[in-house]
């Protein structure tokens, strides 16, 4: 389980992953919302916690849903995310880790 310290790094890289999908820098995305870079820089290494008008204000700009900011399982830490895949793996049918292990295979080559 995951701590509020967690919660908020994986917040801002979710924040900073959806900025660079949209072709905004820090300076102009902090520019169009309102704040200092600076303030933009700490949210998205977490070391700032978003206010909710803050995160509306940066869905607005982003054309996102602010749900979206909390999608971020896959930025976990990579222990995390090793447990987390070994979790789903050991409850799904033997039919289906096969299908997984070829999909997988496939990717990783």
């Amino acid at each position: 389980m995951q701590d509020i310290v967690s919660d908020i790094k994986l917040l801002g890289k979710k924040i900073a992953e959806i900025r660079k999908s949209k072709g905004f820098t820090q300076d102009a995305l902090s520019e169009k919302i309102g704040i200092d870079p600076k303030h933009l820089s700490r949210v998205e290494c977490g070391k700032n916690r978003p206010s909710l008008e803050l995160l509306y204000k940066i869905s607005l700009v982003l054309a996102v849903d602010m749900s979206l900011f909390f999608q971020n399982s896959h930025l976990q830490e990579r222990d995390e995310l090793i447990e987390d895949i070994d979790k789903l793996l050991s409850e799904v049918s033997t039919d289906k880790l096969r299908i997984y292990y070829k999909v997988l295979r496939d990717i990783a080559i």
